[in-house]
């Protein structure tokens, strides 16, 4: 072989390698970068406050029939299509109540879906307030129901904007906060929370409905929030899980932790065990509070004074990213 041109193979040889070891960088840093996508917290904290403003949403009174409307009204504007699914369950006590599971869909005609969900009820009993004398109030639920579906309108609002790949299911789910209170628990016995998610996994929307994963958001705009690795979701969704942290990690969220917390029944739950749909709940648990949950759950104090714009937008933009990516 002639060694000017061996020569030349070599420098070749040594000039594509290095390229190709560029390029392999330039990617496996392309995989690690995650770029922020657009949320914008201020409006999502607007469709929270629009919530609470109608007062406490138990089911069946004028506050919870307002904010359905208000609710359905506001995603016509954004999804392809919304459906109002009525339905009647009863609760804990005997009493019926009337619920209403909101439905928006984004390119319904697509096979691949994923699926997002909160609830959009308040509880009717402060039953962890300091005070007894107000543990039988309902609560604003600013928080605990308004501030997930606030994050999910405002990415509904989003989607609108720049359309989505792939099909994306919101569900406002109804009744779910309507269990005994925490002095009769020894008394009442059954399934009596998450009943409008209950009545979903086994009346569709669309039959034999089936998305490739799920996310609940639950408690995701209070103050000082931490959000480890529920034990439901652990549990029946781990490898989801650990998608969806590694999103948040990329986008520099240290509040979403590796550390399993304890298992929370909540909608996921039912549609992992009903549906078999992979569904992670991304929700706010101090292990070392009396309640296992942050301060004001189950209070007179979860309001709006309480709700955080800057946790609105972690959970809005990891889910968000989770969304970009599939």
């Amino acid at each position: 072989m002639n060694k000017y041109f061996f020569g030349v193979l070599i420098i070749g040889l040594c000039i594509t390698a290095c390229n190709r070891q560029a390029e392999q960088t330039k990617d496996n840093n392309t995989e690690q970068h995650t770029v922020v996508p657009t949320f914008d917290a201020d409006t999502a904290y607007e469709f929270v406050a629009q919530q609470v403003a109608f007062g406490p949403r138990v089911p069946n009174t004028q506050a919870h029939k307002q904010c359905e409307n208000y609710l359905y009204s506001t995603m016509t504007q954004y999804a392809d299509t919304v459906i109002k699914q009525y339905f009647t369950a009863k609760a804990y006590n005997g009493n019926m109540l009337e619920g209403c599971n909101i439905i928006a869909s984004f390119n319904p005609q697509h096979a691949n879906r994923i699926l997002l969900a909160a609830h959009w009820d308040t509880r009717p009993y402060a039953d962890y307030d300091s005070d007894i004398a107000n543990q039988r109030k309902a609560i604003d639920g600013a928080n605990d129901g308004a501030s997930g579906v606030g994050v999910l309108m405002e990415i509904a609002r989003q989607l609108q904007q720049q359309r989505p790949e792939i099909g994306v299911d919101i569900i406002f789910f109804d009744l779910e906060d309507y269990g005994e209170p925490s002095d009769e628990r020894n008394i009442y016995y059954g399934e009596n929370w998450c009943l409008g998610s209950q009545y979903w996994v086994k009346n569709t929307h669309i039959p034999y409905y089936h998305a490739r994963f799920g996310i609940l958001l639950d408690m995701v705009g209070g103050r000082n929030a931490h959000f480890p690795k529920e034990g439901t979701s652990h549990y029946y969704a781990s490898s989801i899980q650990d998608k969806i942290w590694n999103y948040a990690a990329s986008l520099g969220y240290s509040q979403f932790t590796n550390d399993i917390s304890h298992a929370i029944t909540d909608d996921h739950l039912y549609v992992n065990q009903y549906l078999n749909i992979q569904m992670v709940d991304i929700i706010d648990i101090n292990p070392y509070s009396p309640t296992g949950f942050n301060a004001t759950w189950h209070t007179l104090n979860d309001n709006m004074e309480n709700i955080d714009k800057q946790t609105l937008d972690m959970v809005g933009k990891v889910v968000m990213t989770a969304i970009r990516k599939e």
